[in-house]
């Protein structure tokens, strides 16, 4: 095991905070797993709907569980095969990605952090490095790429109020679980500096998931004057993680801990090394107008023994965003652009796993070598008018150019495969309305466009060339809401329908042991319901109870797709379930002691186009308990005790679709969730 403090303080990160420091004086990092939400502020501008989780509902869950709690927000599933195998879907979109997560972007403190093909890695954060998660479902954000599923900004950890402060936050539980956070923020009114570094190993419920990770976040700023500040921001992680992979339905029924046969064998794993460097600065030209502008830099080292040949890849990624705000007598607008490249190079290799007498993998000849620049450009621009004082419109543009060049440097001359491919300028307008019958209580509407680029895969023929027939995906977007405050803000209710119509359906076509081909099959029709809700119910000046439910309705079906001689149009689509809940309690005694209890309810989904198999329904329940307790004016202790999975139940946590047996070999359609587990957190913390 790497020793838990052995970490460097030669790296500096800074970022700025952007609340008034005098809003936020009273309130140390060391008490943000008891605060209310009350902090969270918007990165989405304007009107543009969006929902923001935080420590409140961070701490429903295990500091290793970002997964739960991101699928609280109604309308998001992430399907989770490991710490390392998510895919994120925003009202279906992208469930027919089969590994990973794309047709969204993500972002990083406004950083963005998608790759040049439109895939995004969560699992690269640690969850107690966070402040808040932001969601804007659909392609209703102009500012942030306008994909067909939306964005996901994660805000780290930046220090609040004028003090300094170190904590620490140690976790163990079962599987050999073993996962510490330690944590340094300082401000004196010029100098924010902020600095966190994490270690967790775990050796996983199933056979051949050992994971380990460390990291390192560096997060500051400095304000020059009253109108320029700088800040800079510095994420590492490290981290190892074998891959059990998917089971057929036998092997799943029969023992869930076990392997994928051919992955225990090889003892698949893959290896990442992954570093964020972003420079920022801001400037305040006057009252009504000021720009934030930042550069980045990403890099990720990738080795990953699989079955079927070894994968060792990096890419290096670069780019800038810049973004003017500023405000008119009746209204606000904001415009920029942002532009990132990256050059992403990989070598296979074949695996000798079965000529290595049980030892796991063994890397042979190489027998592909390639290389791809990448690059997406995107501006854009809103401006929000207010009618009247009740009645607000907002207009936004989002352009995107996308390009792919793609180079074989392993083949030559008729072998070879390099090509380029060119995607034409596609513009992307939405028009917000919102109306507000009192501060409280306001609905909207939303019209938009987007889009999603396939990945390089789907570009690809089944003999490794770029098929200039493959289009990008478009779809417009219709959406009405609410967000309603009542009984003096005790009581909140959101409510969201949309409708979402996509044509050039990307695709993905299997052509053998976990390697696909894409192509585009037709339209679908996305239409759904989403409801959040709570209540903060004070039983007596010591006891709080908040209950809350969120609920997503999913009527998500192929208009027309039409695959060979197979017509599926009409069927449900793919890997969405139609229904979800995530409902619990609350419970805060006495102001040290709180208690939560939570369900998540997933209903059956289709594995198959046809419609001919669908997984089986779930109900998983998880509960918190926690103490914390301010022993001084400079010592403060806390303890947390949690229990995942409750009632031991058997369940998928994630499953892949159209799925086929090779060699006589069962199909493996099912990711299976941990059983019952246990675990405990003890946090120190000392204000200097």
């Amino acid at each position: 095991m790497k020793t838990l403090f052995a970490f460097t303080f030669s790296l500096l990160t800074f970022s700025l905070l952007s609340q008034d420091p005098a809003k936020t004086d009273s309130i140390t990092q060391l008490d943000e797993v008891i605060l209310l939400d009350a902090l969270k502020t918007k990165n989405a501008t304007g009107i543009t709907a969006s929902e923001v989780i935080g420590a409140k509902t961070f701490q429903n869950y295990s500091p290793v569980d970002m997964v739960s709690a991101i699928n609280q927000v109604s309308g998001v599933y992430i399907l989770s095969g490991a710490l390392n195998t998510n895919r994120i879907t925003i009202r279906g979109i992208g469930a027919r990605t089969l590994f990973g997560t794309d047709k969204l972007r993500l972002y990083y403190n406004d950083i963005p952090v998608t790759n040049g093909s439109g895939f995004s890695t969560i699992e690269a954060y640690d969850l107690e490095n966070l402040s808040q998660v932001e969601v804007i479902k659909g392609p209703k954000s102009t500012a942030f790429g306008a994909n067909l599923g939306g964005a996901i900004i994660l805000n780290p950890k930046e220090a609040l109020g004028r003090s300094t402060n170190i904590s620490n936050n140690l976790t163990v539980g079962s599987f050999g679980l073993l996962k510490n956070n330690l944590s340094f923020n300082h401000y004196d009114g010029k100098l924010r500096l902020g600095l966190q570094y994490g270690h967790m190993e775990t050796d996983g419920y199933r056979d051949n998931s050992n994971f380990e990770r460390d990291g390192l976040l560096l997060n500051a700023a400095y304000q020059i004057d009253e109108k320029n500040s700088i800040s800079l921001l510095v994420n590492h992680i490290d981290y190892t993680a074998q891959i059990p992979s998917s089971l057929g339905a036998t092997a799943f029924s029969e023992d869930p801990k076990q392997a994928a046969f051919t992955w225990s064998s090889a003892k698949g794993y893959e290896a990442n090394n992954y570093s964020l460097v972003g420079l920022n600065y801001t400037h305040v030209f006057n009252k009504k107008l000021k720009n934030s502008t930042s550069i980045f830099y990403t890099y990720l080292d990738h080795y990953e023994p699989r079955p079927f040949g070894i994968l060792d890849e990096f890419t290096n990624g670069y780019g800038f965003r810049t973004r003017f705000t500023g405000n008119f007598d009746k209204g606000e607008y904001t415009f920029g652009s942002e532009l990132y490249k990256d050059e992403y190079s990989w070598d296979e290799y074949e695996n000798l796993y079965e000529e290595n007498e049980g030892q796991g993998s063994l890397q042979g000849e190489r027998f592909a070598e390639n290389k791809e620049f990448r690059s997406q450009w995107n501006a854009f621009g809103t401006a929000l008018y207010r009618l009247t004082e009740a009645f607000s419109a907002q207009i936004g543009l989002n352009i995107n150019k996308t390009d792919y060049d793609f180079q074989d440097l392993f083949n030559s001359g008729t072998a070879n495969k390099s090509a380029d491919r060119s995607f034409k300028a596609i513009v992307l307008p939405s028009l917000d309305l919102n109306y507000r019958f009192s501060d409280d209580q306001q609905v909207y509407a939303n019209i938009s466009r987007g889009f999603s680029n396939p990945s390089l895969e789907e570009t690809l023929t089944p003999d490794g060339v770029i098929n200039p027939d493959i289009d990008q995906e478009t779809g417009m977007n219709y959406e009405l809401g609410t967000h309603l405050f009542l009984h003096d803000k005790r009581f909140y209710l959101n409510l969201a329908l949309y409708q979402m119509d996509i044509k050039n359906l990307l695709v993905a076509q299997r052509v053998g042991d976990d390697q696909f081909i894409g192509k585009n099959a037709g339209k679908t029709r996305h239409r759904g319901l989403e409801i959040t809700m709570n209540y903060r119910w004070d039983l007596s000046p010591q006891i709080q109870i908040t209950p809350f439910i969120n609920y997503t309705l999913s009527d998500h079906e192929f208009i027309e797709f039409i695959d060979g001689d197979n017509d599926f149009s009409g069927n449900p689509l793919t890997g969405v379930p139609k229904q979800r809940r995530t409902a619990g309690l609350q419970m805060q005694f006495f102001r040290d002691f709180y208690w939560n209890i939570v369900h998540q309810h997933v209903s059956e989904i289709p594995l198959t186009d046809a419609n001919t198999l669908e997984s089986d329904p779930f109900t998983v329940f998880t509960t918190r308990l926690g103490y914390r307790k301010k022993l001084s004016e400079r010592f403060t202790v806390g303890m947390d005790l949690g229990i995942n999975n409750v009632f031991d139940k058997v369940y998928a946590r994630s499953v892949l679709i159209n799925t086929q047996g090779f060699g006589g070999s069962e199909p493996r359609y099912y990711y299976p969730g941990d059983a019952r587990n246990f675990y405990g957190s003890l946090r120190l913390g000392y204000h200097l």
